[in-house]
């Protein structure tokens, strides 16, 4: 559960009557029994009011009727004010404060604070450091160095915000619609990285249990779920349990770039200050959460986290005081050779803060970081920041902005963004919104394109006689990720059934797993996020079946790109044959380059595991070249694989060797990728 608290700075109430009208018999002479009614309504008020701002919205209506029944109070208006100002009608707040003030100058010492925050709101610079600056002096009058120190920062947001605002992103903000948004708060949306599915959290009647949270006079969170459909979101529905629990805070932190896998953030713990769980979809049907480790779940607030694309290292927000600048910070914990989270490293200075870091989500692209922060250059709340980590050395870059109308002088948080680059979500709270916290679709359309001048010819010869010229503007691209987002459905090639099974992500340059994912048992579906800058092989595995193998060679030039493989799984049976796609030899040689060595040894493990099998491994090349060479090569680039199994322990006698040149192609010779997918090692099973 997302916690921000604001905090008031209240001073005994004092009350001067100027114009000020206060709720007096003498005043109301005529109207005793309205007059009776406005003060039970303003007790009703108080009541809700001096618990705690949570009640705010309570007290509200109470002191509505009492205002409209004597409009030119001092101290209603304040209290008024400071309702709206901690709602979600923060706009209302202005009006009231300002006959406050009118009315009564010194009718709370914190009085210019509240006026300069709604300035602040509304994005009325100037005028808000004006408030901000006479709040200084009263502050200081009374030596109160906590209050001089947060007017301070909120006059540094708004010399921000001036900056950011003249320089605007180019982007469309859109509420996302009533089948995910409602009058009820909706917020921490996550998405799959293709954007076909959504996670998020809101405080509605229909939360497990139907219990409120007297604390916060609300709903208990839960978390809902919907799906993209032709482009739209379908109405979203609670997940229901054992992903949501009865009568405690259940909020969606991150969900994987394939869907199956969610953290999430319950409210576990007596003083309120909940832990981090995992939660996984296993043959269609979510699994019961599970309680992260002691490295990072801690005595302290865990708000959120998030888990990298290979799955190997997690991001978490906390506000624990190892390691930490005081409020919540990000760290980084990484999976060990056992599987489990190692300790926390902070990020450190560069990215955290003396004020609070969260919401915490990394890119699928594994390098780009977002982030809310009270820190850095926020023109106030919380903004969203990104920072990116350079690999070489090794360290993240300085957190950047997202810039107006992103950010805003109020809260913005969890953001996330698709896998292109093109899309992202966060909760706002705007004009056109449901009733409270929604979540919003951010568009981002990239650079403008820049004006084309006519040229000084032109502009002499159309005196005389115009010209109709038509002029091509420059594109400009939308940055994307260099990233590909690989996707499909893994079926049984005879009857067409989703498997559940096992995909090993290999860098081929270090012969090393890099990461091993499962496809949904249910659907067949699975989703892998490829960064650029490397050459992957990606082995398919279901037991029962013949490994599948692919290969994606990315170079860092590459932009965003999604592929779309369906995979379909063969049996164990006499007569099915497999393309070793990660096979590489030097070229118009036979000899085994390093890269192949990932491939070779599923093949062993193949091998070893069903010990009676044999097969024949055959060569095969494209068309070009003569017939000679291409049959002499393939031939000896067979016998390569053999002589590597042989020396690996694998017996001869279950091995055979076969070169068939250009004489069995499985794709035309006429385009560059056929002619690749001709040049090939096959295997096949010729008994077991």
């Amino acid at each position: 559960m997302k916690k921000i608290f604001y905090t008031l700075l209240f001073f005994p109430l004092a009350i001067v009557a100027q114009v000020n009208v206060e709720f007096k018999k003498e005043n109301f002479k005529d109207r005793k029994d309205e007059l009776k009614d406005a003060i039970n309504n303003i007790e009703n008020g108080d009541d809700f009011f001096g618990r705690s701002t949570a009640y705010y919205s309570s007290a509200l209506p109470f002191y509505i009727k009492a205002n409209d029944f004597n409009p030119n109070n001092a101290l209603l208006n304040f209290k008024i004010g400071l309702c709206y100002l901690h709602s979600s009608f923060k706009g209302k707040a202005t009006t009231y404060l300002e006959l406050a003030y009118k009315l009564n100058p010194i009718v709370a010492p914190d009085i210019h604070y509240w006026l300069a925050r709604t300035y602040h709101l509304s994005m009325e610079w100037d005028k808000a450091i004006a408030s901000y600056q006479k709040f200084l002096t009263v502050a200081k009058e009374m030596n109160n160095t906590e209050f001089y120190q947060t007017a301070g920062k909120k006059i540094t947001e708004c010399k921000n915000g001036k900056e950011l605002v003249q320089k605007p992103v180019r982007v469309f903000i859109d509420n996302i619609g009533s089948t995910v948004n409602s009058a009820d708060p909706e917020y921490g949306a996550v998405i799959s990285a293709d954007e076909s599915v959504m996670m998020f959290t809101s405080r509605r009647n229909t939360t497990t249990g139907g219990g409120m949270d007297i604390e916060i006079n609300q709903h208990y969170e839960d978390i809902y779920i919907t799906y993209r459909k032709n482009g739209q979101w379908i109405t979203s529905v609670n997940m229901g349990e054992p992903v949501n629990t009865k009568n405690r805070h259940d909020a969606v932190s991150s969900v994987s770039a394939d869907g199956q896998t969610l953290l999430i953030y319950l409210d576990d713990k007596k003083n309120g200050s909940g832990n981090i769980y995992i939660c996984e979809n296993k043959n269609g049907v979510w699994g019961k959460p599970e309680k992260l480790n002691k490295n990072i779940n801690s005595d302290y607030h865990e708000s959120g986290a998030c888990i990298s694309p290979d799955g190997k290292t997690i991001y978490f927000t906390s506000d624990k005081p190892e390691g930490g600048l005081g409020k919540h910070d990000i760290f980084m914990s990484k999976l060990d050779e056992k599987g489990k989270w190692g300790a926390p490293v902070s990020l450190g200075t560069g990215i955290n803060t003396a004020y609070d870091e969260d919401a915490v989500f990394i890119h699928p692209d594994g390098k780009t970081l977002y982030f809310s922060s009270e820190g850095h250059n926020s023109m106030g709340g919380l903004d969203v920041f990104k920072t990116v980590y350079d690999e070489k050395t090794k360290t993240w870059s300085k957190p950047e902005n997202m810039g107006y109308p992103i950010n805003s002088p109020d809260q913005d948080v969890f953001f996330v963004l698709s896998a292109s680059g093109k899309h992202g979500y966060y909760t706002s709270i705007k004009p056109d919104g449901k009733g409270d916290a929604d979540v919003y679709m951010i568009t981002f359309l990239g650079a403008e394109k820049p004006p084309v001048m006519s040229n000084e010819d032109n502009l002499l010869a159309s005196l005389t006689a115009p010209i109709k010229e038509t002029v091509v503007m420059q594109k400009v691209d939308v940055t994307v990720p260099q990233l590909t987002l690989l996707k499909g459905i893994i079926t049984d090639a005879i009857t067409q059934k989703p498997l559940q099974a096992t995909i090993e992500l290999v860098d081929n340059t270090k012969n090393e797993i890099i990461a091993t994912f499962q496809s949904n048992g249910s659907t067949g579906k699975y989703l892998v996020s490829l960064p650029a800058g490397k050459n992957y092989g990606i082995a398919v595995k279901c037991e029962g079946y013949l490994f599948h193998s692919e290969n994606f060679d990315i170079p860092l030039t590459n932009g965003y790109q999604e592929v779309n493989k369906d995979v379909q799984l063969k049996n164990v049976k006499v007569g099915s044959k497999i393309v070793l796609k990660n096979i590489f030899f030097d070229t118009d040689k036979s000899t085994l380059r390093s890269e192949s060595t990932a491939e070779l040894e599923r093949l062993i493990k193949l091998l070893n595991d069903i010990p009676t099998l044999k097969i024949e491994i055959s060569g095969h090349t494209d068309s070009r070249g003569s017939d000679d060479h291409n049959l002499k090569l393939s031939d000896a680039r067979a016998k390569a694989v053999v002589d590597y199994l042989v020396a690996k322990g694998i017996s001869k006698d279950r091995l055979k060797s076969a070169g068939y040149g250009e004489t069995k192609p499985i794709d035309s010779n006429d385009t560059e990728e056929g002619l690749q997918n001709n040049r090939r090692t096959e295997f096949e099973i010729l008994s077991k």
